[in-house]
């Protein structure tokens, strides 16, 4: 065993863990005061059921060996995942250390969706839409691409879940919100619904993203070596130009910066390198981060004309983000920063491009179909939407019985004259 590597894979799980949480303040901030505790929550309460669906079964369908399509059950319950090393994955630390890790990963997947939905999902619906999805979803995924599947097999380069992960999430969220359709204030064309209640709170969780996205990335190299040194100043480099480029674009296109458009760049920059960090240079990442900001900034206003009520743009942020990153992979992979990878387009293997868009249209695919099943199934079982009562009166206080902010409560009624 590996002291130095297990010591690393720990604290990098730890760092993707406090994603989640960072992710529940982003998305926090940017919602209305009346709906931010029931939208962080969406965000924490995956940490409690995903890690149980995973521990149950999630991992084993996700790396257990299986065929090409789904993992078996070899590991349901973690039967066989203990202290001992399994050489198809980690060779010189314990099996769990993979196990957790990749847990990390299956958390905050279904809590990125969470941002199309917010303000008009019933919270116990989002439960049982959360766990569904993980396990028709994001557990065929990972094992198609991680786990011994057909696109991993095929050669596709996935290093850290621009594919598994962000595409996953970035398509269903889109799904997600055309099948609940728009917020009740957008459709009264009440103005100021899109705008955020607390700036604050989404830089914050932008530089918990930040500082997690370094375990999210260079932990993928599975070891405290070269290649986790590449990954990380990869992951720093395109979140830094993305963050630039947007801020330029706003100036462009609005006259003035948004701290919440900083925000996004960092994010879309991210997203866009986290298939590839492993696999291209550090200055190719630092024009990824660029290219991908790009493309998610138009898209994103692209989206906004068609008001397809994606409440706080998952698909224009992680959907096109994660498309971007994984075609851009295909462009720019060198095998002379990573001989396991493969060259790309720039590296003269235009070859490399056709298992990179087939895993591409294969995560669209799944994600889009089974998503569109899962909540179908919900809207003629439980219900999806709350009422347009409760969408006035704020999810926090019917859905929690609770409010954020003192200033909330409302004042009692005084008795008898002063």
């Amino acid at each position: 065993m590996n002291s130095a590597n297990i010591a690393w894979m720990l604290a990098c799980s730890a760092l993707v863990l406090i994603m989640t949480p960072g992710l529940a303040f982003f998305y926090g901030g940017l919602v209305k005061e009346k709906n931010v505790i029931n939208t962080i929550k969406m965000s924490f309460i995956a940490l409690g059921v995903i890690a149980v669906q995973w521990a149950l079964f999630g991992y084993s369908l996700a790396f257990a060996p299986g065929n090409q399509w789904i993992g078996g059950l070899d590991f349901a319950f973690l039967k066989g995942v203990g202290l001992d090393a399994y050489p198809a994955y980690v060779s010189d630390m314990p099996h769990q250390v993979f196990m957790i890790f990749q847990m990390m990963f299956a958390i905050i997947t279904p809590a990125l969706i969470s941002g199309a939905v917010v303000g008009r999902m019933k919270f116990k619906t989002y439960i049982l839409f959360i766990l569904l999805w993980a396990t028709l979803v994001y557990d065929p995924l990972a094992h198609w691409v991680w786990g011994g599947g057909w696109i991993g097999a095929m050669g596709a380069l996935d290093f850290a879940g621009g594919t598994v992960v962000h595409i996953s999430a970035g398509i269903s969220a889109l799904v997600a919100a055309i099948i609940l359709g728009p917020r009740k204030q957008l459709k009264d064309e009440v103005s100021d619904e899109d705008s955020p209640h607390n700036v604050p709170f989404v830089i914050l969780g932008t530089s918990l993203l930040w500082f997690g996205w370094f375990g999210f990335n260079a932990g993928s190299a599975l070891g405290a070596n070269e290649l986790a040194v590449l990954a990380f100043v990869n992951t720093m480099l395109s979140a830094a130009s993305a963050t630039v480029a947007w801020v330029c674009l706003e100036m462009l296109h609005r006259g003035k910066p948004s701290a919440v458009g900083a925000s996004i760049g960092a994010v879309v920059g991210l997203v866009t390198i986290t298939p590839a960090a492993g696999f291209v240079t550090a200055m190719s990442a630092l024009l990824m981060g660029i290219l991908g900001t790009i493309i998610s900034f138009y898209g994103l206003r692209f989206f906004e004309k068609l008001k397809l009520d994606d409440t706080l743009d998952v698909f224009a942020c992680h959907g096109l983000g994660g498309i971007s990153g994984a075609l851009l992979t295909g462009v720019f992979a060198t095998t002379a920063v990573n001989p396991d990878g493969a060259n790309g387009l720039l590296y003269g293997n235009p070859d490399l491009m056709i298992p990179q868009v087939i895993s591409v249209i294969a995560a669209i695919a799944l994600a889009a179909i089974f998503t569109a099943v899962i909540l179908f199934v919900l809207k003629i079982t439980v219900g999806l939407r709350i009422d347009e009562q409760v969408e006035d009166l704020g999810l926090d206080k019917v859905e929690h019985n609770e409010i954020a902010y003192s200033y909330q409560i409302e004042p009692k009624a005084q008795s008898g004259a002063i």
